[in-house]
């Protein structure tokens, strides 16, 4: 096959979410010519649990989006309420956090079909090219094997070849740049797929996310803005046949057949279809190819039970940014050293949380451990808020790894009956 002549960039972003915007705006704003390809049209809704943590915060803060985002009517999240397959409930503060200091002490929730224009858009103020409408289906490679660029493919069924010194893949969970560099594989277990809907007036909101979990999964909800609420069920993908057959019904059957849900929603009106997504808990050995680098879901996503999905996007394309630069001007061999060097930044950055979002998936998998974790937290506040400060990304990770709080949370003697 034979391709028409097209423009050229430094970078070229596969994605125009949360992680490619980031490191689309950072690499614009330092002179870089990005150009952005995204196979939707803006604004487009994605699959999400819309959850934004403190943290988050300070990026929009840098980016300068941050007041458009509060007054886009973002709700503001004050922590989280855990409620366990035995009943007993937990509510954990980002404000009641000892000794660790947040860029502001509550979350944020908010339509991603809000967010996400709101961030590309700030991409292109930056100097950044976006192109929607534009479906990446493969990588090119030079004489030596590395990437240098993008086949296109069109709504009109035209192709196109474009070509840049470096490819990022921030194209999310079945990201096409990973599978092409062929990075990406998807672990045995736990393997949970979502189903995520939007309701309006939910009964018993009061500014907090909720996790509800049961022997068969969980739901999540938290209030997204203008009275609408996020509702994520994540199960076991072995069910997905069975939802397959009438995803609707079966989502509201979940939500009518456990009592202290169904109450809540009796007068509540649903204003989205469900949507799925999943299977979860697809992992890239490494996030770096030479002439190529993957950001957010792209690289990596365990779960969505700990909401790191968006914070996780944005922070990857800080970081990587300037790793990006460095290959842009090196050659050869110095621009591969180059994005090796951002493996081992994200790794630094986002390991501890990796190993905390596994013990967290296994707790939730083994209802006596959830239970176990749920009456310890009940008894002792300032451990589920600094748990709490680990999920609002201002707490380091290891602070609840270490050996003595995983024993209080999951082994010790049980503190009350």
């Amino acid at each position: 096959m034979t391709y028409p002549e097209s423009r050229d960039a430094d970078v070229i972003v596969v994605g125009g979410g949360p992680a490619g915007a980031a490191t689309a705006w950072s690499l614009a704003k330092e002179g870089v010519d990005v150009l952005v390809l995204d196979r939707a049209h803006f604004p487009r809704d994605k699959v999400c649990a819309e959850y934004l943590s403190p943290q988050a915060s300070r990026i929009f803060s840098d980016m300068g989006v941050l007041e458009e985002i509060e007054e886009a009517g973002a709700a503001q999240l004050a922590g989280m309420t855990l409620r366990a397959p035995n009943g007993e409930t937990v509510d954990a503060e980002f404000a009641g956090v000892k000794g660790f200091a947040a860029f502001r002490n509550r979350g944020l929730a908010l339509r991603r079909t809000v967010l996400d224009e709101i961030l590309l858009r700030r991409a292109r103020h930056a100097g950044a090219r976006v192109e929607e409408g534009a479906r990446v289906t493969d990588l090119t490679r030079d004489h030596r094997g590395s990437v240098n660029g993008v086949v296109v493919h069109a709504a009109n069924d035209t192709r196109r070849k474009l070509q840049s010194r470096v490819v990022v893949g921030a194209d999310g969970l079945r990201s096409v740049v990973g599978r092409r560099l062929g990075l990406v594989r998807t672990r045995a277990w736990p393997r949970r797929i979502g189903l995520v809907s939007h309701y309006r007036g939910v009964a018993g909101m009061r500014g907090m996310g909720e996790m509800h979990v049961d022997a068969q999964g969980y739901l999540g909800l938290a209030e997204v803005g203008h009275g609408i609420t996020n509702v994520a069920v994540v199960l076991s993908a072995s069910r997905s046949s069975e939802i397959s057959g009438d995803r609707e019904a079966f989502f509201r059957g979940w939500i009518a057949s456990r009592p202290h849900l169904a109450a809540r929603f009796e007068g509540a009106e649903q204003v989205s279809t469900v949507r799925a997504t999943g299977p979860f808990n697809s992992v890239a050995r490494r996030a770096y190819a030479a002439g190529a680098a993957l950001v957010g879901d792209a690289a990596d996503f365990f779960d969505p039970f700990t909401g790191e999905g968006v914070y996780a996007a944005l922070r990857g394309g800080e970081i990587l940014a300037p790793f990006v630069m460095e290959a842009v001007r090196a050659n050869g061999d110095a621009g591969l050293e180059a994005l090796r060097g951002y493996e081992a930044a994200r790794r630094r950055e986002f390991s501890g949380k990796w190993k905390l979002e596994r013990i967290v998936g296994m707790a939730i998998a083994f209802t006596p451990l959830i239970n176990h974790a749920a009456r310890a937290l009940s008894t002792r506040k300032e451990m589920a808020d600094l748990l709490m400060g680990v999920v609002g990304d201002f707490v380091p990770a290891e602070t609840v790894l270490k050996p003595r709080f995983l024993f209080d949370l999951f082994l010790s003697p049980a503190i009350r009956n």
